[in-house]
């Protein structure tokens, strides 16, 4: 399957963490998002080019927290960090019969003038601790193109896993994409992203 890196995570217990995380990696500043009604979370937003981008995301304390486990974590965030990353797929229903069970169902999402389906697992938790990503399929042109052009471009996504070949061979089934690396070691995620002040480390 095709399905290609569409943007990465960063959470924490508060956006102005998750954000500031963010923007002392990178040293670009992070534009605006909005918020998650069906989540009970809110965004802010950094372009990676024409196709991907970086999110920063945490629980808004102005929602009502949902009756179903948030995504990406978020109902115990912990530490800022890259915690989670977001693989594109054009047709939903086969990229889930590829992918691991506990991944779950895919939702539909809406945010403004986005529309789209994305997975959420249930309480037990994403696939490889958070290292696989969850699914997403548009159902409207996505926000990337949208977004101010800061210059940033993610170069590589390394992927930690103490069952690196067992999550390379899941991800096999459902990307090609080049930019992603996959190793073994302790759970983890870093990106190295091209800035216009050079390349940059997020973890």
């Amino acid at each position: 399957m095709t399905g290609r890196i569409d943007h990465l995570v960063v959470t924490a217990q508060t956006l102005a963490a998750a954000t500031a995380h963010a923007e002392a990696a990178l040293a670009l500043g992070l534009g605006a998002g909005g918020a998650h009604e069906k989540m009970g979370t809110h965004n802010r937003l950094l372009s990676l080019g024409a196709e991907d981008y970086l999110e920063a995301i945490a629980p808004d304390p102005a929602a009502t927290a949902p009756a179903h486990p948030r995504w990406f974590g978020l109902d115990a965030p912990g530490a800022p960090r890259l915690s989670h990353w977001v693989l594109r797929v054009e047709d939903m229903e086969a990229a889930l019969a590829e992918a691991p069970e506990e991944i779950g169902p895919a939702v539909a999402m809406e945010r403004g003038p986005y529309r789209w389906r994305i997975t959420v697992p249930g309480a037990g938790g994403p696939p490889f601790g958070g290292m696989f990503p969850a699914l997403i399929a548009w159902d409207t042109p996505p926000p990337a193109p949208a977004l101010p052009d800061a210059g940033a471009r993610l170069v590589r996504l390394s992927v930690s896993h103490p069952r690196a070949g067992a999550l390379g061979w899941a991800l096999s089934m459902l990307t090609s994409d080049d930019r992603l690396v996959v190793h073994e070691g302790p759970a983890g995620l870093s990106a190295l992203i091209h800035t216009s002040a050079g390349e940059r480390m997020l973890t």
